[in-house]
């Protein structure tokens, strides 16, 4: 495994970019592993969308799929650092964040937020909470409380229908 950046070329201990993989010489493909998804580099290293970083010791960081990154400002903003960060919160159950397009800054985060029972937390706390954590940069502009997230069959979280209920949410219609 190894982990590039947009150029191409592999990067640094600490750096985050895309993460790759080659698979041994004659090793059958696994079950959608390769195929429309997957990047492939020069050598045969491919990749499914993950980024992530290597530290000193050669340990692998997963930071979030490439398709989820937020581009602010020409700055990259990684999901799962805010999910991560809101977790942190005694009142807080569950996050789920996403990038939604804005005019002057390319994107901007959205956070939506299922508050834990017997907690009385507001979008406004939860904004201030992270900006004590967070760099500005990654602060979401907007958080919705909500009750629940979609998930999946397998559990996971359905960021693109929270997204859209969201913006439903906020042009008015009902979720």
């Amino acid at each position: 495994m190894k982990v590039f950046g947009e150029d191409g070329r592999e990067l640094p201990a600490g750096e985050v970019g895309e993460i790759y993989m080659r698979r041994a010489e004659g090793t059958p493909e696994t079950y959608k592993y390769v195929g429309a998804a997957a990047r492939t580099l020069q050598g045969g290293w491919e990749s499914l969308g993950d980024l992530g970083r290597f530290d000193e010791e050669g340990y692998l960081y997963l930071a979030d799929r490439r398709t989820d990154m937020i581009l602010v400002g020409g700055s990259n903003v990684y999901p799962a650092e805010i999910e991560n960060a809101l977790a942190t919160h005694p009142g807080v159950s569950e996050a789920c964040c996403f990038g939604v397009p804005d005019a002057k800054w390319g994107e901007i985060g959205w956070a939506a937020v299922v508050i834990r029972a017997g907690y009385s937390v507001t979008p406004e706390t939860l904004l201030e909470f992270l900006r004590q954590r967070l760099a500005r940069y990654k602060v979401p502009r907007r958080v919705d409380l909500v009750s629940e997230l979609p998930r999946n069959a397998s559990g996971k979280v359905l960021k693109h229908y929270v997204r859209a209920l969201m913006e439903e949410r906020s042009s008015g219609g009902t979720p």
